[in-house]
């Protein structure tokens, strides 16, 4: 790279600026980390915010008495990325859960609060693309705390498998969204097809 340069004449002259190279490898991993930047995959996840879904009423305990229904918002996900010889992330999103029991001669109310953990890794694949794998969420991938204000309240959780059926819900759900276009679009980067694209323009 060069610079023109007037001397003492008026005269334009060349100064040669040395450029700072990078091995292929360098190169890559900085491409890689680039590519998928916290930023990147935050804002593909952050269209979750403040989205809530309803499940139910479905049945619950012995005999199905028990009918659930419940309401579950989900908050900002908090992303810490790992950088080591495979870049990955585990991705955090809070959950609110207003949950009903209907018993049909009671309705008893439960409060949730828990996260979803999910985990991903920056994978390379042919012809040259950047892929984000997102691990399949499963039931043990979402924690919560169950809150009810009497002890009747709290047997009937246990008899009726609250939890449980909280999880299965969750877990169903968040892998239905991943599975959107648009979370896809922010998952799969086709470099070689961008290049093209940018070297056409």
């Amino acid at each position: 790279m060069s610079e023109l340069r007037e001397d003492s004449s008026g005269l334009a002259k060349s100064q040669v600026v040395a450029v700072p190279y990078l091995s292929y490898e360098e190169f890559g991993r900085r491409f890689l980390a680039y590519a998928a930047s916290p930023e990147r995959i935050a804002g593909a996840f952050g269209k979750l915010t403040g989205e809530a879904f309803e499940f139910g009423p479905i049945g619950a305990g012995p005999g199905k008495l028990a009918k659930l229904s419940a309401t579950v918002r989900l908050g900002q996900p908090r992303l810490n990325r790992e950088v080591d010889d495979i870049i990955s992330f585990d991705l955090v999103i809070p959950l609110k859960v207003d949950l009903l029991i209907d018993l049909a001669v009671d309705r008893y109310p439960f409060r949730v609060d828990g996260t979803i953990h999910l985990h991903l890794t920056v994978r390379t694949a042919e012809p040259l693309r950047v892929l984000i794998e997102i691990a399949d969420p499963q039931p043990s991938n979402v924690r919560i705390n169950v809150a009810s204000a009497t002890r009747r309240g709290e047997l009937l959780r246990i008899i009726a498998s609250v939890d449980h059926e909280i999880r299965r819900f969750v877990a169903r759900y968040i892998a239905t969204e991943i599975g959107k276009p648009h979370i896809k679009a922010a998952t799969d980067i086709d470099v070689g097809a961008r290049l093209d694209a940018a070297w056409t323009l």
